[in-house]
């Protein structure tokens, strides 16, 4: 079970990557668009970043469950589970402003995308909370 355990946090780890980055990238993006209004480098770097932690989310949502299944789940689990399910919703609609920002549209301004950018962090460190003090 260490394994799994070590398993989970990496691709924890590389899926945080992608919510805390993405989002942060969107910015970036946006503004290089505006300049060049074509998709550049920084465009590439978003898509990129987002679809290498995605598979990383997936793999870490499926040894989370392992492990709560081992565990028998506990309460603190569920709330655990809650905490991430709202990081996930997160996670796709930076997904649909990626896709969007692929055909040239930015929905979003600065402001909002970095306000949404700290949401997620906010949301980790409640994971965090539940993981370590386990209430």
């Amino acid at each position: 079970m260490d394994w799994i355990k070590v398993l989970h946090l990496l691709c924890v780890m590389g899926w945080m990557t992608g919510v805390f980055a993405a989002p942060r990238a969107l910015i970036f993006w946006r503004r290089e668009y505006d300049k060049l209004q074509d998709f550049g480098p920084t465009g590439d770097l978003t898509v990129r970043i987002y679809r290498f932690s995605l598979g990383l989310g997936v793999i870490a949502v499926i040894s989370g469950l392992w492990l709560a299944l081992q565990w028998q789940f506990p309460g603190w689990v569920f709330v655990k589970l809650g905490l991430v399910l709202l990081m996930a919703v997160h996670y796709g609609y930076t997904g649909t402003l990626v896709l969007k920002a692929k055909r040239g549209i930015f929905p979003h301004g600065d402001r909002f995308l970095r306000i949404f950018n700290e949401l997620s962090v906010l949301v980790a460190i409640g994971v965090l909370i539940v993981v370590v003090f386990k209430p």
